[in-house]
């Protein structure tokens, strides 16, 4: 599981300013998950991240560039996309797919958690 170190140094850095999160950081989707809260909010990938956010402004935001819907097993996952580095390059379109990933967090629902 390969993941960019520089970029999730970057997220994890940029977390670390939000105050009264718990952030936890594990290996899901082929990469570093950042787990806010108990919730899968943000990944990082070789060079892409995904964001988990509201699915009501998908259309809005296949307009942004660096926007890419996640596409697994044939299936469009509604809510999540990556973007690519071209999409999050500047510190203002970082800091915006960040902030889209946190606001959502609170109304996100947690995923089951499987019995052992």
């Amino acid at each position: 599981m390969a993941y960019d170190n520089k970029l999730a140094n970057r997220v994890r850095e940029y977390l670390r300013t939000i105050p009264n999160i718990k952030m936890e950081e594990k290996m899901m989707f082929g990469g570093l998950a950042f787990m806010i809260n108990g919730k899968m909010c943000i990944n990082v990938g070789d060079d892409l991240l995904m964001c988990r956010f509201d699915p009501e402004l998908t259309e809005e935001l296949s307009k942004r560039k660096g926007f890419q819907p996640m596409i697994m097993k044939g299936s469009e996952y509604k809510g999540y996309c990556y973007v690519g580095p071209q999409g999050y390059k500047n510190k203002k379109d970082f800091e915006f797919w960040l902030n889209l990933c946190l606001e959502f967090n609170d109304r996100a629902k947690a995923s089951k958690k499987k019995k052992r």
